[in-house]
């Protein structure tokens, strides 16, 4: 590829061979404009349409990076668009161009300004359809404390033009206009993200809501979406390739394209997690981190009148890019290549002598490497990279393209309880396979399964999901082919408790009850008007034949989600002043406003001494007590009762 060419101080080469630079980037595909010094994406020209992107906004409003920030002890975030101060030409001939805009702190910006240094690059290769984009964060030894609310990349499209969105093969649709969300178009509901359609400019959506949450994503899944326009028949693809560099594991959900026309590639965010995922720099602690690259795909067709031609286009584009990680092309010492990374591989197994005398394959474990930490750490872990795959049947994993560093490998098994950490810090230097060999994972037990509820997937989709409000429907999710993974999505789900329980709380008998009918998606507090709501206190109620006096037995509580609640757990006393057990407050994930099934995984083991239960009926309480909110309240992912230890 040869040596990085000088920087032009005027910002220009010509090269009319291939890809030229000045404060465009062209490559005879299209044309890429950017603000100078600043860095902004003002332009992108396509196909025969001027500009992509949203002429209507001003120019540092259309495609940027930004970052939410805040000094210590000030708890509401600084909204910063990132804005560079020096441009430079990183490297360029004919069949590349990448170039840089770095804005750097000094201590006369203290207090004004996120203590980092960030470079944003920007790439685009001969003959590709779409332009790639990194940001390299640095925050030198030394520096101020400061906490890290969220970075990502946003592109606001032409409303005139991009009407159509699509994040998954069943998840698309015409979008309401940005206008339509505004009164007296639009009709706030209870936050300000959601907003009923009362006379939308397209009258086939009349009466539906719209609410950016109700296209999150877990990352796991989330690696190309974006939006279509239909005259001329053109995509604009947000393609992400790995999640290395995105926070709190695969099953973290963030956001992905909205009402706006807007798409977004989210890097760091407190969504669906709380502050436990915004990241708190402090005693002057050296951070560096590169995030990215992801690419903006273009692409077109004849047919304007079948989106589906372009969506499975912008799906080939992705398993292209995804194929081609780590890139070769980016220039940043401070991303590494193939040959500078590492491997591991091994088997994982489950050990649990209550269900099978053998050792169980961990057939589709998730397996990961994160920074250090305790068993389960990596859900919260948000300064470092993150590597995962799924294990194959026999429970064997194999992960590629490590970045050299120190990790703790760790994994869980969907179908078992609880986190797996290996008790060895791995050290991947360039070049290392490492070959861990058969790995043993024994979940939390003590004795025999007495009864269960639920399924142990970090999720709370098998229970009963409502059937939403009529009133306030997103009908993308009625009668949806994939209902487990979309009717949650539904606004306002929340209230049907009320409606379903209005006097008296959910009870749930074992042996009789059925979980995906008779246990509700959350346990959430019941309206009493507009602003009161009173606490709930849940039911289970199941028979013993007989009690083991002087014993131990185990309650097992795996929690999905927890949003500013408390669990209380009383054992056939619930009016003893004190609970047998309690979590105190946990939790601000938000997930249940979010349209979300699940937020962070919480994991409780109860002793239950033996003088708390009865021979024959027996009842357990699950109280959250806190109302002061409709979005306070639980989700379960899984319960267990376990017999005393027959060792």
């Amino acid at each position: 590829m040869g040596p990085p060419q000088p920087a032009s101080p005027a910002g220009t080469v010509d090269a009319t061979a291939g890809v030229r630079v000045k404060v465009e980037i062209k490559n005879g595909i299209f044309e890429l404009t950017l603000s100078n010094p600043d860095g902004i994406v003002t332009g992108v020209r396509y196909n025969g349409v001027d500009n992509l992107m949203e002429i209507l906004n001003k120019e540092d409003n259309r495609g940027y990076w930004d970052l939410v920030w805040n000094p210590p002890g000030q708890k509401t975030g600084i909204f910063d668009v990132i804005k560079g101060t020096e441009f430079r030409i990183i490297y360029h001939d004919e069949n590349q161009a990448e170039v840089s805009f770095t804005r750097n702190w000094d201590p006369s910006l203290e207090g004004k300004a996120v203590p980092l240094n960030i470079d944003k690059r920007f790439i685009v290769l001969r003959g590709s359809s779409g332009f790639y984009t990194y940001g390299i964060y640095e925050h030198k030894e030394g520096w101020p404390d400061f906490g890290l609310g969220e970075t990502r990349v946003a592109f606001k499209l032409r409303k005139d033009k991009f009407h159509y969105m699509a994040l998954a093969n069943n998840r698309q649709r015409i979008m309401p206009m940005p206008d339509d969300r505004l009164p007296p178009r639009g009709q706030p509901l209870a936050y300000p993200e959601a907003v009923l359609l009362v006379d939308p400019i397209n009258p086939d959506l009349r009466g539906e809501v719209d609410d950016k949450y109700q296209y999150s994503c877990e990352d796991q899944y989330n690696n190309v979406h974006g939006w279509m326009s239909f005259d001329p028949p053109i995509g604009f693809w947000q393609i992400t390739p790995s999640d290395e560099f995105r926070t709190g594991g695969p099953l973290k959900q963030n956001l992905t394209s909205h009402v706006g026309p807007t798409t977004l590639a989210m890097f760091l965010s407190a969504h669906y997690a709380g502050d436990d995922l915004s990241p708190v720099f402090t005693n002057g602690e050296y951070w560096k981190k590169v995030h990215g690259p992801v690419f903006m795909y273009l692409n077109s067709s004849w047919d304007g009148s079948d989106p589906t031609i372009l969506w499975e286009d912008a799906k080939v584009q992705m398993m292209i890019e995804k194929e081609s990680w780590p890139y070769y092309f980016a220039f940043s010492e401070d991303f590494q290549k193939t040959e500078q990374r590492g491997s591991i591989s091994g088997r994982l197994l489950v050990r649990d002598r209550y269900i099978d005398d053998e050792d169980l394959y961990a057939s589709g474990a998730y397996v990961g490497l994160a920074l250090p930490g305790e068993a389960g750490s990596w859900q919260r872990e948000c300064k470092g990279y993150q590597f995962w795959c799924r294990a194959d049947e026999d429970g064997s994993f194999y992960i590629r393209n490590i970045v050299t560093g120190n990790y703790n490998l760790y994994a869980w098994v969907p179908g078992f309880i609880g986190d797996y950490k290996l008790d060895a810090t791995l050290t991947i230097a360039s070049g290392d396979d490492i070959y861990l060999g058969d790995l043993v994972y024994k979940p939390p037990r003590d004795g025999p399964t007495m009864w269960e509820i639920g399924v142990p997937d970090r999720s709370a989709a098998e229970f009963y999901v409502p059937d939403p409000n009529p009133n306030y429907v997103n009908r993308l999710y009625i009668n949806h082919p994939d209902s487990s993974n979309c009717r949650f999505r539904q606004y306002g789900l929340w209230d049907r408790y009320t409606e379903l329980y209005p006097d008296s709380d959910l009870v749930y008998t074992i042996g009789q009850s059925d979980y995906s009918t008779d246990w509700f998606y959350a346990q959430v507090n019941r309206k009493v008007d507009e602003n009161t709501y009173q606490p709930t206190t849940w039911q289970i109620k199941f028979n013993l034949d007989s009690v083991s006096p002087g014993s131990t037995y185990k309650f097992r509580v795996a929690l999905a989600s927890s949003a500013r609640a408390e669990l209380q757990v009383f054992f056939n006393d619930q009016n003893r002043g004190v609970p047998h057990f309690a979590t105190g407050m946990i939790g601000r994930d938000n997930a249940i406003a979010r349209h979300g099934i699940h937020g962070l995984y919480w994991l409780f083991n109860i002793n239950v001494d033996s003088a708390w239960l009865a021979q024959g009926m027996n009842t357990i309480y699950l109280k959250q007590p806190r109302n002061q909110s409709p979005f306070q309240g639980l989700m379960y992912d899984y319960l267990r009762l376990e017999g005393p230890c027959d060792c």
